[in-house]
């Protein structure tokens, strides 16, 4: 295949990412962009938005894209002193030009802030190693939950008040997250937790037709009603996620590379394929693109179509297609995908990606406003070239 999706339309679309991207950056890390690549925010940084760009601009710039360490840099720094908590530790969820926003400390973004200091580090941008040790310090510290085996959700500033709640696209994060880690440090108690985490979630998976559970109580009961009455949340929806099916199968996948040699589970893969079946067939197998929900029958719930679920859907596709290399499925579904983001996803006119569309496949604003970050897209770009770049230490 020599269009959307082959090598190198990929390179040139990672490219054409990272330009967009490097728009964001504003005092102290990086702000939130419009459609057209204006700043929504200057004075507002969020922390999923920085830490995600800091992991954007560190792996591109240890995949070779010119011009993206100095990015990295700024990234690392905004992490390290511009929305840390100097005072009880951690990230501030949100700061403005008055300090911080939002105070909680959530481990959907801690997890995002050890993303970015594996990627740091392994691309040797400076203060990358620092960034990394106290990200994962304050991750193993304040989020692990050992007996559960998976991570605890959210705490108050000073760390005094745990949330009861408990997420499944939290602990999602933190399972690449720590497989980063593992790969940056090669310490393999973070695989290992990887590895819980992936289990845990896939036992209920499986319990309710692959259909993946995203709300739990303290105790880990499942929550099939949660937020019910708030279907659109962009974090935490009511109903099974089509997307998430579609990650945890990429990931699944992942740990499964990453246990093989020590503690081969052929559950793993096994898993992978099926909640990527069950995704599929939620969905129409995408043919008209992926709705955000369904409920527990599987019907569409928001009907929207998301450019990261598109994104993850093809690089499940691609994680599948080399794991079950005999199924030829899995390759006509990454090329088919690649195909229809390149018709309705990617916004040659305005930069970047469109977030979301209508059912009818039109620009909307039901959810998402604007285009606040290219994580997604550009690992969809670069991901599939499994090769490992050469790597720059300092």
């Amino acid at each position: 295949m020599s269009g959307a999706g082959s090598a190198g339309w990929r390179r040139t679309e990672a490219a054409r990412l990272l330009a967009f991207a490097a728009g964001s950056t504003v005092a102290g890390g990086f702000g939130w962009l419009d459609a057209e690549g204006s700043l929504l925010t200057a004075d507002r940084r969020e922390l999923w938005i920085n830490a995600r760009m800091t992991y954007v601009f560190a792996e591109a710039h240890r995949r070779g894209f010119p011009e993206t360490d100095d990015l990295a840099g700024h990234g690392v720094r905004a992490l390290l002193h511009d929305l840390r908590d100097a005072e009880h530790g951690g990230w501030f969820r949100t700061v403005g030009p008055g300090g911080p926003v939002d105070d909680a400390k959530s481990c959907y973004e801690h997890a995002f802030v050890v993303l970015a200091g594996s990627a740091a580090a392994r691309a040797g941008i400076a203060g990358g190693d620092d960034l990394l040790e106290q990200a994962l310090e304050v991750h193993a510290r304040r989020f692990w939950d050992d007996a559960a085996g998976r991570c605890v959700e959210e705490w108050s500033r000073d760390w005094s008040t745990l949330d009861d709640y408990r997420g499944a696209n939290s602990n999602m994060h933190t399972v690449e997250a720590y497989l980063a880690a593992g790969a940056a440090t090669g310490d393999s108690v973070w695989v290992e937790r990887a590895a819980s985490i992936a289990r845990a979630i896939v036992e209920v998976a499986r319990d309710r037709d692959w259909r993946l559970v995203e709300h739990f109580d303290s105790s880990w009961t499942p929550l099939p009603s949660y937020n019910e009455d708030k279907p659109r949340d962009p974090f935490r929806p009511f109903g099974a996620t089509p997307g998430h099916g579609f990650e945890w199968a990429r990931l699944l996948t992942d740990v499964d590379d990453a246990t093989r040699a020590t503690a081969p589970d052929p559950v793993l893969l096994e898993s992978a394929v099926a909640l990527f079946d069950r995704a599929v067939a939620d969905t129409d197998g995408g043919a008209e693109g992926f709705c955000y929900t369904t409920d527990w029958s599987g019907r569409p719930v928001v009907a929207e179509r998301f450019h990261w679920v598109a994104c993850e859907a093809i690089l499940a596709a691609d994680a599948l297609r080399r794991a079950v290399p005999d199924d030829p499925r899995f390759a006509g579904f990454y090329d088919a995908w690649w195909h229809f983001a390149d018709q309705h996803f990617v916004d040659r006119a305005g930069g970047s990606w469109w977030h979301e569309l209508s059912p009818r496949l039109a620009p909307s604003t039901t959810t998402w406003h604007g285009k606040p970050d290219v994580y997604h897209a550009f690992n969809a770009c670069v991901l599939p070239d499994r090769d490992e770049p050469q790597e720059h230490r300092h």
